[in-house]
């Protein structure tokens, strides 16, 4: 989806680009602009965008002196690194040798995947230069922690947003139970329609992904949304991955 959303967001931007929900920053990385603004509320997500833009050099080399293997991975898993370098370190290593490459914490805050194996090593990070080309592309880019909302009120004429909030994928088989409450809630879902509507009267344009269910379209009547068909990547194994529906607002 990241080519057909950069080329709304390209026709329309003429400011700054910001990205309240970073996550894996995809849009972002097809997008390639330094007029940006980057935030998430995970701090260790944010951190490691820091890192990776500023000390692309001593955070590869301490990757790869990581051992691959179970019983370090859940070494480096209990741990909790004081140096936000060394957080960074944790936070890539555990992404790419974890089962799926699933990011899951539990009710206290700690990451819980367990270890994946075979071909999950975080290798390609270096030989196909993704460390290198991240921290080229993140220069001179804002990298915030924050809440959504307090990013958008930033946002002025010209500027664009790009929102793809955390939702349950699975959303057409569980009856829309208005989200995962500890990720994103249903009042989170008002407040983003809300925020949306007040940035756009400043000249702003704001694109928003999101579940395909009824309840969502009534939040941002009368826009209209065009509805996109993409592979759920949930499933560490392509042949249990199905086809998910999703919405995408354009507000302007």
């Amino acid at each position: 989806m990241a080519s057909v959303i950069t080329h709304y967001i390209s026709k329309r931007l003429t400011g700054r680009y910001f990205e309240p929900f970073l996550g894996g920053g995809a849009v972002f990385f097809a997008l390639r602009t330094q007029k940006a603004t980057l935030s998430d509320i995970n701090f260790d997500l944010i951190n490691t965008y820091r890192q990776v833009r500023d000390n692309p050099d001593a955070l590869l080399e301490r990757l790869r002196r990581k051992r691959i293997t179970a019983n370090n991975y859940y070494r480096v898993r209990a741990r909790d690194p004081i140096s936000l370098l060394e957080r960074a370190v944790r936070f890539l290593y555990l992404n790419r040798t974890a089962f799926g490459g699933m990011y899951r914490l539990n009710a206290d805050g700690q990451f819980n995947v367990p270890y994946g194996g075979g071909e999950r090593t975080p290798a390609a990070l270096w030989k196909h230069k993704l460390i290198k080309t991240a921290s080229q592309l993140l220069s001179g880019v804002n990298l915030m922690v924050a809440d959504f909302e307090e990013m958008m009120e930033q946002a002025g004429s010209g500027d664009v947003i790009y929102c793809d909030p955390t939702y349950t994928v699975a959303h057409e088989n569980n009856g829309f139970i208005r989200y995962n409450e500890l990720n994103f809630s249903w009042s989170d879902q008002k407040r983003l329609a809300s925020a949306a509507r007040r940035v756009i009267k400043r000249g702003s344009t704001v694109i928003i992904s999101n579940a395909c269910h009824d309840e969502i379209r009534e939040l941002y009547w009368p826009y209209k949304p065009t509805k996109r068909v993409r592979n759920s990547l949930i499933s560490p194994e392509p042949h249990f991955r199905r086809q998910v529906h999703e919405y995408l607002f354009i507000l302007e």
